[in-house]
């Protein structure tokens, strides 16, 4: 391979990476939006030919499944950087304040059962609770939480931050900043709090919304 072609390989390398990121970004957009919107809508969002879209993703449940899967690498990536994080409290609110920012959640909300996961999904998600339990752990051990919080609660902590949403992305930021220190402070640990009330969240209780639905 000549210098030139090699050069032209890695520029049509880099403009298909980018390519992908804008349809991805596009079609978060959309399906955040309408769960049900068609294909088409993410290739116009993106500015794409709908051939274009094809290329990378056989069709919709592909393109779905990647969104989340990506979410869920993205939560496994903050907590593995949370542990590093010598302060066990650092290290917990650090980690929840990164995912919301991140905006994770809402993917989970809005495509659970619109696509079948695959044993590699499975396997990260089963990752991601056992990261998230060793945060918690750390978080009881520092004394700052709550010792009746349980690591099913970060879940419904995690989706109450990504319901808030208004049209301005900043604002939206700031709200759900808000909205989990409001949050964190309920967990904190408080001399003779009442306790919280009903039995905790449970493993696998919220598992219904990943089956698939038509």
């Amino acid at each position: 391979m000549s210098p030139t072609s090699g050069k032209t390989l890695g520029g049509r390398r880099a403009q298909a990476a980018r390519n992908d990121e804008v349809i991805l970004e596009a079609a978060r957009a959309v399906f955040l939006d309408d769960p049900k919107a068609p294909i088409a809508a993410v290739a116009e969002r993106a500015g794409v030919g709908i051939s274009a879209l094809y290329r990378r993703y056989a069709g919709k449940e592909d393109l779905l499944r990647q969104l989340c899967h990506d979410g869920l690498r993205r939560y496994v990536a903050e907590a593995e950087t949370a542990l590093a994080e010598p302060d066990d409290w650092t290290a917990f609110t650090g980690f929840l304040t990164r995912v919301v920012d991140a905006d994770v959640h809402s993917l989970t909300v809005h495509l659970a059962g619109t696509f079948t996961p695959t044993g590699e999904m499975g396997r990260d998600a089963v990752r991601a609770g056992e990261l998230a339990s060793a945060l918690v752990d750390r978080a009881h051990g520092s004394g700052r939480l709550r010792r009746d919080a349980v690591v099913h609660d970060l879940g419904l902590l995690l989706e109450a931050c990504a319901a808030v949403r208004v049209p301005d992305p900043e604002r939206t930021r700031q709200l759900r900043r808000r909205q989990l220190a409001v949050l964190l402070a309920g967990l904190s640990s408080v001399p003779d709090a009442d306790p919280l009330p009903g039995p905790p969240p449970a493993a696998g209780e919220f598992d219904w919304r990943w089956r698939r639905r038509e």
